[in-house]
């Protein structure tokens, strides 16, 4: 029999069990989530032109994803201020599972050490997922600058201190940065000369007006197939040019520097799903056709997981940050 006396208990059980069968459905809703994941068009938003390094990526991997999982994956090019753009629409989109970020290393390794303010957190606004790819950087000369070897390249900079001109997508760019530590660690001087974009910056490399690049491998590999370019040493040994010697090869010790693109999802997202996505992305370039399409593009996967991946973009983070430092370079 309730009595009056017993109302108040019973209440408050009916108010936890209430709470006890909530949190349950919730703690069920991301495996659930998982296994109906994706029911719609998924978004891979690259914060940079079309035809880059990181879209051509993109795509690629867009399309694998879209034939395993059954669902499209979408590219959405949102360039604009350094990748900051796409970067941010990324961090402020809906947490649920369709809409992910493709980005260059440039933007959430470097980009939070040059500015003093950026449009998001790095580490609040996104989560790691998948390192992706690395992009084996090279440092390329033009036939008629009489540079055949990096040893060239640094006597000349030193017989004509400034003077020798190259070319890079501006000052946050690793390809700038690259040629930064060059200087550093040798003691020559180049001649900076920034572009919008990479894309009229090769075309001025090719027509002569620059000398020189510090680049990644796969915008450049047909140039020096062809003889228009000259590969001088390559940040680290690759099979895609096995006769260059690396850096550290050629004399140049502790010069770190790299490009790499990599999937990233806002803050928010279940955690079964960001893991089903991540092991995805790693299937996908187990792939045949995906590990063939890379290799031609000189892009190497990346096969790790998201817990080191985090670790090793903190460590990214803070060598970005100390040589920034070191050398007071500021974009704001």
């Amino acid at each position: 029999m309730i009595t009056p006396q017993l109302l108040p208990s019973l209440r408050a059980y009916a108010l936890i069990a209430a709470a006890l069968a909530g949190a349950a459905a919730g703690w069920a809703k991301p495996s659930a989530a998982a296994d109906e994941w994706p029911a719609r068009p998924v978004r891979l938003i690259v914060p940079s032109a079309a035809g880059g390094g990181t879209d051509v990526y993109a795509r690629l991997l867009a399309t694998s994803l879209s034939k395993s999982m059954k669902q499209s994956f979408v590219v959405e090019n949102r360039p604009g201020a350094s990748g900051h753009v796409g970067t941010q629409a990324v961090s402020r989109a809906t947490p649920d599972g369709y809409t992910f970020l493709i980005t260059a290393n440039a933007a959430v390794a470097i980009s939070p050490a040059l500015y003093s303010k950026l449009p998001f957190d790095v580490e609040r606004d996104l989560v790691p997922i998948a390192r992706g790819v690395m992009a084996p950087m090279v440092l390329v000369a033009t036939p008629d600058a009489g540079i055949r070897t990096f040893s060239d390249l640094i006597r000349l900079a030193k017989e004509k201190p400034g003077e020798l001109p190259y070319g890079s997508a501006g000052e946050g760019s690793p390809p700038y940065l690259g040629v930064r530590m060059i200087e550093e660690s040798t003691g020559a001087r180049f001649l900076h000369v920034p572009y919008k974009g990479v894309g009229p910056a090769y075309q001025d490399l090719l027509s002569g007006r620059l000398k020189f690049m510090f680049t990644d491998l796969s915008s450049v590999q047909s140039f020096i197939k062809s003889g228009k370019l000259i590969a001088l040493a390559v940040n680290e040994k690759t099979q895609l040019l096995a006769a260059v010697p690396s850096l550290a090869d050629a004399g140049l010790k502790g010069v770190q520097v790299w490009t790499s693109f990599s999937v990233f999802a806002p803050t928010g997202v279940p955690p079964a799903v960001l893991r089903k996505l991540s092991d995805q992305v790693v299937q996908a370039m187990k792939t045949p056709e995906l590990a063939a399409a890379l290799e031609a593009h000189a892009l190497v996967p990346v096969l790790d997981t998201p817990d080191a991946f985090r670790g090793s973009l903190r460590k990214e983070r803070e060598q970005w940050a100390a040589f920034i430092r070191r050398n007071g370079i500021h974009l704001d």
